[in-house]
């Protein structure tokens, strides 16, 4: 695969990962909207903001094992901590795109959170920010 491709493609999983670090630590459940961006170093264009949305259930925000997000790929979330309504976490991933990273997130009470994950490959660095907040109840 093209370096392009692998990078958009961790890119992604970064993205899902921190809708899948979000749930529990107080949320309310419901239809999120999560806004990122990405900082990549050397690359000739940046890519731009993301917006996705995300659902919430019950049980999503009740089960703080559900934080951490299942593993994706060669990549597992290591290191988690929960202290009030701050959580960290370190991630490494193996294989073609091997590196290692960390990232917090911030809960604003139950209806917003924001935070940041940094990456570090032999080839790359990049950094992403976050911040969501509650739209109202899933549909």
């Amino acid at each position: 695969m093209k370096k392009s491709g692998r990078v958009f493609l961790l890119c992604g999983f970064l993205v899902l990962t921190a809708a899948g670090m979000a749930s529990g630590a107080g949320m309310k459940p419901g239809l999120w909207e999560i806004n990122s961006t990405m900082e990549m170093p050397g690359l000739p264009f940046q890519p731009p903001p993301t917006t996705i949305t995300h659902c919430y259930t019950s049980e999503d925000v009740k089960n703080n094992e559900k934080m951490v997000p299942q593993q994706q790929g060669d990549c597992k979330v290591t290191e988690y901590k929960s202290t009030g309504n701050k959580m960290t976490w370190k991630i490494v991933c193996t294989g073609e795109q091997k590196g290692s990273g960390s990232g917090e997130m911030t809960f604003k009470g139950d209806s917003a959170y924001e935070g940041m994950m940094t990456f570090r490959t032999e080839e790359m660095s990049m950094t992403s920010r976050y911040k969501a907040r509650r739209l109202g109840d899933c549909k």
